[in-house]
């Protein structure tokens, strides 16, 4: 594995297919992700898929206000106005994940798979590759 941390993001199923069919190039976040350009990401689309569809890296990573968010990205988000909205509601600012070099894997890595090689557990929203994690996910990141 890299030094660099990898960056492990859930995602639904319908956004995780719009990122890798290249409609949809920046992730919305409620909270801070504390990465730099060049961060590598592994693509987990939860359920039902539940499983880990692709690969790419982080450009940059814009923090401003929900409504600037919109503004400014709203064409290369893949969501709707009352989408975004909802998912940013209550929240001070927009962590937008700017998603660049993608690579669909030839085939899904399963949860399960993950699994039956070490305890696994996706994050809810994101989190960082851990040394423990199962060797078919530290393997994806390997430069």
């Amino acid at each position: 594995m890299t030094n660099q941390r990898t960056l492990l993001l859930s995602l639904r199923p319908r956004f995780a297919a719009a990122i890798l069919a290249g409609t949809k190039v920046i992730e919305i976040r409620r909270r801070p992700v504390n990465a730099v350009p060049g961060t590598p990401i592994i693509l987990y689309a939860s359920s039902p898929q539940m499983a880990v569809v692709g690969t790419a890296r982080l450009g940059e990573v814009t923090v401003c206000l929900p409504g600037d968010g919109w503004r400014r990205f709203h064409e290369d988000l893949g969501v709707s106005r009352e989408e975004y909205d909802a998912y940013l509601d209550g929240a001070a600012n927009a962590h937008l994940l700017h998603i660049r070099a993608v690579n669909r894997l030839n085939e899904p890595l399963p949860l399960r798979h993950l699994r039956e090689q070490a305890p696994f557990q996706p994050p809810q929203s994101f989190r960082y590759v851990a040394a423990g994690d199962p060797a078919g996910l530290r393997d994806l990141v390997k430069a």
